[in-house]
């Protein structure tokens, strides 16, 4: 149909027999089975029909919020009403499956339509619904008091669906109320037993004539002139006229009720046929059998009904009468076409100049951001041009100063040779003078000379210096230079197959460089930021060493290309996610990740004379190498603050900026609000990341989910399942670290290395050795059974024998204590005490063997 009504067609649409029971369904499958149960229960191994009216989504949800669909692309209100497809189609498999799963046979049959109810009576309408079952309310509406419909819909349907239809609403399971269906063979049989038909009879039959037609054959095989004809065209002309009205108005004119009970019997198929006649001359004429009016699409099927009573008292009007009702029926029908051919075109036209206007602001948003490019450029350059002009001003002072100086030496000159004119006699002291001045004058100029070579060297420095700064290429004399040509032969010209990484700084592309595996980061070229980050990089990075940080093998300043050493396990990103099906990590290397990437900040923010403050701490720049050691890297926003910016050691160091850079979900909410990056802020990062070792799951809202369930005492719900078995204290130590790392205040933030080192420090130490014994694979490596901890699963460091006679882990013991059980963990007996003894000789045995391995 074209109206806003539009079919999802996943059958051919046919009646539905009176075998098949219909029953509606929406998009909550857990409210609607107790629909779906009660019509199973009731079906009587009749088939059932899962009924789904589809209301396509208007407002469109893209970045956060909610556009309307008209000021969207195309292609993108096409893919989200794809999406809801696919969504409505795993619903309606939920339906057949659980349909299936009582042994009931079941078919669907979806729609899309404006609204749910209006869909629903229309597909009564279309397929011939016989027996339909619906929800009369949400099922925290009901009430055992509840004798009537909650529901607009409800209300909607039992009001509009045809009177055939037998609808049954229910709500939780219970029948509220039934809606009967009148069948045509039971109005038939009313009309032919009462000669002088009711009220309430006569209403019914017009009300289901008017969704009736007859096939044109019939009129045409009788003829119009006769009597009985004239006398049936009066009673066309009535019906016709209560026709129209029912459609302006959908309540009954008294005055067609009272002409239909003075009438004689006329027959309604006769009476249709000229009434289908007369539609075919009208614009609202459809293929399907059906008249479309201002208020929707009616209905014009054959009806089984043949006769209808009228009398012949009210049928006495002149044919001038008919003929005038006619014409106004055809001109108020074809001003409703117009009026709607209009209003389509106008919704056209606006839906147009809407997208022209939202065309027109982005163009808006396009020249206004190149305007604003250009003010920054014309600011550099006016920049430039002023430290020129100063530069220029000072050469032209220092000219102004030789010259004074110059002509002082030539008055001096002058005031010689007038003592040599003025006395003889004086000659030889005049001459002395005379010789002094001369070498006072060739002094000055060989001083004049100096300078002048002086500042030209000078000029010829900065000027080389600001050379090198624009391009970047200030690199320490022990740092190691690659030609380009060495850095393309390593990648195969940057094969894409090389590729292993990429992100907003450039790519990464692994290759063969000096007979050593390497990986090289390229920036992008058109970036602002390349030249800085690669500066940064290359002065952090070439002058420190430590065992968690990348190690920088060199750099190609031409192409703004760094080299780093090659770390086959990719990044801790990668590990926690699984990537290429990659074994998990287990708990006890999580911990030393952590406990390695704790020590790395730590080495940064001590180290003078500036304190570097990473800036970007997250899982993808923590990388492992062969050994699952952990290396951090990418330094290109970090920040070197010096430590005589601050009167003591104990003051923290503070960066300002107006424009925050990292990666949200790991960044300081402090340095977002206020601008200021402190050591704090990799304290909060490096926190983020420890929640993301515990739970594996992602850094949004993660600090929330934590403390929800600590306060709950529900941790271990949320722990990683694939690390293994977490021991509880352990976790729980490591939890409540976390949360005060992402502390909101950054003033209550713990300190790495009075507080945080202090936890990770022991826990690292007892796993540490654990870890290795795991790793090995010969034999003589494997520890004896009594060795292994029955809790933990792991060799005890600490033994204590429990009251029922096993030896545990102390800690796994207390831990098992703690939680609440009194019963042994290898027994399930009750334990006579709590007390745990510890068992020396065992773990001197331990000892021994550890030492020995």
């Amino acid at each position: 149909m074209i109206s806003s009504r539009r079919e999802i067609v996943e059958e051919p649409v046919r009646a539905i027999s009176e075998d098949v029971v219909g029953v509606a369904v929406g998009k909550d499958v857990k409210e609607c089975l107790s629909v779906l149960r009660y019509a199973l229960k009731s079906s009587h191994g009749k088939k059932i029909c899962l009924l789904h009216v589809h209301v396509p989504a208007q407002m469109i949800p893209l970045m956060g919020t909610k556009f309307p669909a008209n000021s969207l692309q195309k292609e993108e209100v096409r893919a989200y009403h794809e999406f809801e497809k696919q969504n409505l189609r795993r619903i309606m498999n939920e339906y057949i499956l659980y349909c299936l799963q009582e042994g009931v046979q079941a078919e669907r049959l979806c729609a899309e339509a404006e609204s749910i109810e209006k869909g629903i009576v229309d597909m009564i309408s279309l397929h011939g619904i016989k027996k339909l079952v619906m929800g009369a309310a949400v099922d925290k509406c009901y009430s055992r008091r509840m004798v009537d419909l909650k529901s607009k819909k409800a209300f909607y349907v039992r009001s509009q669906a045809l009177a055939s239809c037998h609808i049954e609403f229910i709500c939780k399971g219970n029948l509220i109320c039934t809606r009967e269906g009148r069948t045509d063979g039971a109005q038939v049989e009313a009309a032919g037993t009462s000669p002088q038909t009711s009220p309430d009879a006569e209403a019914l039959e017009i009300s289901h004539c008017r969704s009736q037609s007859l096939p044109l054959e019939q009129v045409n095989s009788r003829e119009v002139g006769s009597p009985s004809s004239d006398l049936r065209f009066r009673g066309r002309s009535l019906l016709v006229d209560h026709f129209r009205e029912s459609i302006i108005d959908p309540s009954p004119s008294p005055n067609i009720m009272n002409g239909v009970r003075t009438a004689r019997s006329l027959d309604v198929n006769e009476t249709f046929d000229k009434l289908s006649l007369l539609e075919r001359r009208s614009p609202y004429e459809r293929s399907d059998n059906s008249l479309r009016s201002p208020r929707g699409v009616i209905d014009m099927a054959p009806s089984p009904l043949s006769r209808v009573e009228l009398c012949e008292n009210g049928l006495e009007q002149d044919g001038k009468t008919s003929d005038y009702l006619y014409n106004q029926y055809e001109r108020v029908m074809m001003e409703a076409t117009n009026a709607r051919r209009d209003a389509f075109l106008e919704a056209i036209a606006r839906r147009k100049s809407e997208k022209e206007a939202v065309n027109a602001l982005c163009k808006v948003k396009a020249a206004e951001g190149l305007h604003a490019e250009e003010l920054k450029q014309r600011k550099e350059v006016e920049q430039e041009l002023a430290r020129e002009k100063a530069k220029l001003e000072s050469i032209k002072k220092q000219l102004n100063e030789e010259m004074e100086e110059v002509r002082i030496a030539q008055d001096q000159k002058a005031s010689l040779e007038r003592e040599l004119l003025e006395s003889d006699l004086t000659v030889k002291e005049l001459e002395q003078r005379i010789l002094s001045a001369v070498e006072l004058l060739q002094s000055y100029k060989r001083e004049r000379e100096e300078l002048r070579i002086q500042r030209d060297s000078a000029l010829k420095e900065a000027e080389e210096l600001r050379k090198n700064q624009l391009a970047g290429t200030i690199l320490p004399q022990f740092f190691t230079e690659f030609p380009f040509r060495e850095i393309e032969e390593a990648t195969r010209n940057f094969n894409p197959s090389l590729k292993i990484g990429e992100g907003g700084y450039g790519s990464i592309y692994k290759g063969f460089l000096r007979h050593t595996m390497v990986a090289i980061k390229i920036l992008h070229s058109d970036s602002s930021q390349g030249p800085s980050e690669f500066q940064q990089e290359v002065n952090v990075l070439s002058k420190m060493r430590h065992p968690n940080l990348v190690t920088l093998i060199g750099a190609c300043p031409e192409a703004w290309v760094l080299v780093y050493e090659y770390l086959c396990n990719g990044s801790l990103e990668d590990k926690l996610s699984c990537k290429n099906n990659t074994p998990p990590l287990p708990w006890q290397a999580r911990i030393r990740i952590a406990t390695e990437l704790c020590s790395a900040i730590m080495f940064l923010h001590s180290s003078k004379p500036h304190s570097i403050i990473h800036g970007d701490l997250k899982p993808a720049n923590v990388l492992l190498d062969a050994n699952f050691v952990c290396k951090l890297g990418d330094f290109g926003i970090c920040r070197l603050l010096s430590r005589d910016e601050t009167p003591n050691d104990n003051e923290t160091l503070v960066w300002r900026t107006d424009n925050p850079k990292g990666t949200f979900p790991y960044m300081d909410p402090d340095y977002l609000s206020s601008g200021e990056l402190t050591t704090k802020s990799d304290v909060y990062s490096f926190g983020i990341i420890l929640l993301r070792l515990l739970t594996g799951r992602s850094a949004i809202g993660i600090s929330k989910e934590v403390q929800y369930a600590v306060g709950n005492g529900k941790l271990k719900s949320i722990l990683d399942p694939l690390a293994g078995d977490w021991p509880f204290v352990q976790a729980e130590q490591l939890a409540r670290l976390a949360l005060r790392c992402c502390d909101m205040n950054r003033k209550s933030r713990p300190d790495l290395i009075t507080d945080v080192w202090r936890v990770l420090g022991p826990m690292r130490a007892s796993c540490g050795g654990l870890l290795s014994i795991q790793l090995g694979s010969s034999e003589h490596l494997q520890p004896p059974p009594y060795f292994i901890c029955p809790i933990f699963q792991e060799v005890m460091l600490d033994p204590h024998v429990a009251a029922d006679g096993f030896t545990y882990e102390a800690e796994a013991a207390r831990g098992w204590l703690d939680s609440g059980h009194d019963t042994s963990p290898m027994t399930n007996l009750r334990l006579e005490h709590r007390n745990l003894v510890p068992n020396r000789a065992l773990r001197s045995a331990i000892q021994e063997w550890l030492q020995r391995n």
